[in-house]
């Protein structure tokens, strides 16, 4: 089974948006850090990324909105890995309520992994493949 990672986070006031709901651009937000978290709980934060001359940018980004989330909230969002390939991973999420079962947001962006220097696509370092590839379900 796919691993999975959980982490939580309240929703701020200034994230609302005219009709009181987290504005909409807010949620990619929390799924960069989300995925921040999950990459520094298996070892692997900002500077060891630059160690390996490189670094995840965020490719493109399907969002579903379900439900709406408002200032006070906790949410959970619960990331894992699809796939990670080549140059590429992809990364699922879904944001619930803290305790309640019903999504707000369901998502999947696709990550590349690219020079530092250079700013283009390259292939993820094998210790990274074998670190996250142990997370997918094959």
């Amino acid at each position: 089974m796919t691993q999975r990672f959980i982490t939580q986070l309240r929703v701020r006031h200034y994230e609302m948006d005219a009709l009181g709901h987290v504005n909409n651009a807010v949620y990619q937000h929390y799924l960069e850090q989300a995925a921040i978290e999950h990459s520094e709980s298996l070892g692997f934060t900002p500077d060891r990324y630059r160690a390996l001359g490189g670094l995840f940018v965020m490719r493109r980004v399907a969002i579903e909105y379900l439900r709406p989330a408002v200032a006070g909230d906790t949410l959970e969002i619960t990331t894992w890995l699809q796939e990670m390939r080549g140059v590429r991973t992809l990364r699922c999420y879904e944001i619930r309520r803290q305790g309640e079962p019903e999504l707000i947001v369901s998502a999947e962006a696709l990550w590349v992994w690219v020079d530092e220097a250079t700013m283009r696509p390259k292939p993820i370092p094998e210790g990274i493949q074998e670190a996250f590839g142990q997370l997918i379900k094959r």
